[in-house]
């Protein structure tokens, strides 16, 4: 990391801690949408990602006196927000797992062609292109919860090997390895199954009303469609302020980045505008 950026964000480290309220907030929103991303990922709902965001920025918040510089602050915040959403039991898919062999299942025996129309009068290819996106993101649960970290930072974030193991706690090598599979078996279940991503015959617009009936889409509540897309090169961009990456990148064209929805933006500056933020810092 270089010298003075270290230099500059511990000294925005110490005012934080010492109570600078616009110290804070810029802490928070330079990592917001990164915490934000990353729980989407790992817990495959917006509802979710949400709940967890906050969680793990007020966790940064009280923890924030234990930073040091040791590693980047990029990189300390993956590892509050990666340890808390690998042991996070609140979330959907955590009261109901997935797995490769039942998505598979579900993809091939499906009788999508017996539902009637049930899109309300919304477009079909704007639901399609919805159910794509809220698909290929349930597909990452099913993966362990400690895979499906591997996979999202090593393909998503483009995170180096040596700070993604120093993450989760293994050694560089152990992690391109696991990624290295986890990318195999991620692309062979695409590719066998998914007409979208792959050579298998699911198609997204075909499959819109099978969607709609077992509930796993909603007309009426588009959060993909709702949100504001980020260039996952902005993202990347943000991370490499402070941060270098290697090449083991591959391009999962599912993994897009979104800004934090405006309403957990709004709640969060509600937080730090309440009495309870004076609390935490005298903590």
């Amino acid at each position: 990391m270089n010298k003075n950026v270290n230099e500059e964000l511990q000294a925005l480290v110490d005012k934080a801690t010492s109570g600078d309220k616009n110290s804070l907030e810029t802490l928070i929103a330079g990592v917001q949408d990164i915490v934000f991303n990353l729980s989407l990922r790992m817990l495959g709902t917006f509802a979710d990602a949400e709940d967890a965001t906050q969680d793990i920025l007020l966790k940064m918040i009280t923890h924030l006196s234990s930073f040091r510089g040791d590693s980047s602050f990029t990189t300390w915040v993956f590892r509050i927000a990666s340890n808390h959403l690998k042991n996070y039991k609140k979330h959907m898919f955590a009261h109901y797992p997935l797995s490769f062999e039942y998505y598979g299942n579900d993809i091939e025996n499906g009788k999508i062609q017996d539902v009637p129309d049930l899109t309300q009068n919304v477009e079909k290819d704007i639901l399609a292109e919805e159910l794509k996106m809220s698909c290929t993101n349930v597909m990452l649960q099913c993966l362990d919860m400690e895979s499906r970290c591997i996979f999202i930072l090593g393909t998503m974030f483009k995170v180096d090997s040596r700070i993604a193991g120093d993450i989760l706690e293994m050694t560089p090598e152990a992690y391109r390895q696991r990624l290295s599979r986890i990318r195999k078996k991620m692309a062979d279940f695409l590719s066998e199954y998914c007409g979208e991503y792959g050579s298998g015959r699911c198609k997204c617009k075909d499959r819109v009303n099978y969607a709609i009936q077992s509930h796993r889409l909603n007309p009426l509540q588009l959060d993909y469609m709702a949100a504001t897309e980020i260039p996952i090169q902005t993202m990347i961009d943000v991370k490499n302020a402070m941060e270098d990456i290697d090449d083991l990148s591959q391009d999962f064209s599912f993994c897009k980045t979104y800004q934090s929805p405006e309403h957990m933006k709004r709640m969060i500056q509600e937080f730090l505008d309440s009495m309870q933020l004076s609390i935490i810092q005298k903590s």
